[in-house]
């Protein structure tokens, strides 16, 4: 027996070495695959961690196939294309049943294998075209841990003819669909928001593509339920991202993708960009107008009531302890500090006022701010918003929102968006 086949035959004694040592990995690299897949199974027998078993198997499908290692993914493929045309035939074919192959001994445990390695492995497997089966138990398996999966990995190319997108949106959201079809005790909340954090940014990638239909993008953007998402900017950012390349989206088109946004979760610097995008319906730019201006006033309101808290309110909570007078300091100080943030949104909004007042300076004939009763506390806003809108169906959005719309975006978001 050669050197090499006693070293293979001594780990198969000693499983718990192999964990340790992968020099062995470099010569068992030159012998077939069906000598791999004896020697893996007789370590399976000894009884060796699952994980241990997963990394065996990456490592070793590393050295057969660049392409899964991540950092030579595209060398590979370079290398593919630069071949003769037989030499590609006869590499496809190694491909597919060296990627077959490996999907049949992966262990079935959850977590066995890095789900960026399986998003490679399932990349190369719909590049060679395997056999459905094995692309259904690698999706199956990436399903179980998504919220693990990196927007690279995640962004596989469409290599099918009848595809017109650059990017398998199909996939993705087989995925997800998936991925929200397990038990709540496989999937916990946390996954799921990172799920959902995942799609927006490949929603923002995917949005670029003009091929990419709107039935596509809701289909996606609509999978998850709205508890997913924390904040909805990762979300507005992919919607904007699509009316930008797709300038030729009707109306109600418009309409249909912004009902996705819930203007209560944007971050103020979010809002703002939107108060000013001419790419979106009035409605949703009133919409988001009225959340800010809510935000402030309950901001306004909670930040009130410390005005009322006496200085000594410490010395209440500890009767047995004065507060030494650099606490007294430091207290004075906070207070000074919260009126200047009161006073800095009471501007802010009246600067949301004024920009209401402009998109209504037209209809003061037909009603009156009595009448529509906006005060800081906003009630009556529902109606408002009824009255507007159904006033402005006899302009164009374009007129109202000239009216609304001063000023450019922010740096930032244009930058994210262009």
């Amino acid at each position: 027996m050669s050197s090499k086949m006693k070293h293979l035959a001594a780990v198969q004694e000693s499983p718990v070495s192999a964990g340790m040592d992968y020099s062995w990995y470099d010569d068992a690299c030159i012998l077939d695959m069906d000598y791999f897949v004896k020697t893996l199974s007789g370590i399976k027998s000894k009884g060796i961690r699952p994980e241990l078993i997963g990394s065996m198997i990456t490592h070793y499908a590393s050295k057969w196939l660049p392409d899964l290692s991540g950092d030579d993914l595209e060398k590979g493929l370079t290398n593919l294309e630069e071949s003769s045309p037989e030499s590609i035939t006869t590499s496809w074919m190694k491909k597919r049943f060296f990627v077959e192959t490996l999907v049949g001994i992966l262990p079935p445990e959850k977590d066995s294998l890095p789900c960026n390695f399986l998003l490679r492995l399932l990349r190369t497997a719909n590049m060679v075209n395997v056999e459905p089966s094995y692309r259904v138990e690698l999706e199956k398996r990436i399903s179980w841990q998504l919220d693990q999966a990196s927007l690279k990995e995640l962004m596989i190319p469409s290599f099918s003819h009848t595809s017109r997108t650059v990017l398998d949106v199909d996939l993705v959201l087989r995925l997800v669909q998936r991925f929200l079809s397990l038990d709540d005790g496989v999937r916990s909340g946390t996954a799921l928001i990172k799920v959902a954090k995942l799609v927006d940014c490949y929603l923002a990638e995917a949005a670029v593509d003009s091929n990419l239909t709107l039935s596509e993008f809701i289909a996606l953007a609509g999978a998850l339920p709205s508890h997913a998402r924390s904040s909805d900017d990762g979300l507005y950012r992919a919607i904007d991202t699509y009316l930008k390349a797709h300038p030729g989206v009707t109306k109600q088109e418009r309409k249909s993708l912004c009902r996705f946004i819930d203007s209560r979760k944007l971050s103020a610097e979010a809002s703002i960009h939107a108060a000013q995008n001419e790419r979106l319906p009035v409605r949703s730019v009133i919409q988001v107008l009225f959340s800010e201006q809510v935000k402030l006033n309950q901001q306004i309101d909670w930040s009130g009531s410390f005005n009322i808290i006496s200085p000594n309110m410490g010395l209440d909570h500890h009767p047995t302890r004065c507060m030494s007078k650099r606490e007294l300091n430091a207290q004075q100080f906070e207070i000074k500090k919260l009126k200047e943030d009161v006073l800095r949104l009471q501007s802010h909004c009246m600067i949301m006022q004024a920009q209401i007042e402009k998109l209504l300076e037209k209809k003061r004939g037909f009603f009156s701010w009595k009448k529509i009763g906006l005060v800081p506390s906003l009630k009556g806003n529902h109606r408002l918003l009824r009255e507007v809108e159904g006033d402005l169906g006899r302009q164009t959005p374009m007129d109202m929102k000239t009216k609304l719309v001063r000023g450019k975006p922010t740096s930032k978001w244009r930058k994210s968006l262009s």
